[in-house]
């Protein structure tokens, strides 16, 4: 992908952290709901679910990227973590589009210009997903 089809707050490389609530909100799911939310929400939207970034170290988070402002407009069910205006001064660490970004990386590809995850539908998505009691 081409510097000039990326937002300007991902990096040309590495990784950069980005204050949440500016450029994009970010919802945290940990783990293997993180994961089972990115997969639901790749099958609802055709594989184009927006901006997900992973980490892979520690707790296994995905970080589901809205557009700003909007993560306070839903009661986000426990397990599930607000990054934006329901919180101050937290940090989102973003990947380049290429290279080396260990431990981060785009799960859906990076994001185009105004490209966002569906805030309404990773809504429902997260509280089904974290409604469902764990595998046992």
């Amino acid at each position: 992908m081409t510097s000039e089809k990326l937002p300007d707050w991902v990096p040309a490389s590495g990784v950069r952290l980005r204050l949440a609530g500016v450029h994009f909100d970010a919802v945290r799911v940990r783990g293997v709901r993180g994961e089972a939310v990115l997969h639901h929400l790749v099958r609802a939207t055709g594989g184009h679910p927006g901006p997900v970034v992973g980490e892979l170290w520690r707790g296994r988070w995905t970080y589901f990227l809205v557009p700003p402002g909007s993560s306070k407009e839903h009661p986000w069910p426990p397990g599930a973590a607000c990054f934006g205006p329901c919180a101050r001064d937290q940090y989102v660490g973003i990947p380049a589009a290429d290279g080396n970004t260990y431990p981060l990386s785009w799960r859906a590809g990076p994001p185009g210009v105004g490209e966002f995850v569906d805030p309404a539908l990773l809504f429902a998505v997260v509280t089904a997903q974290l409604c469902l009691p764990p595998d046992g």
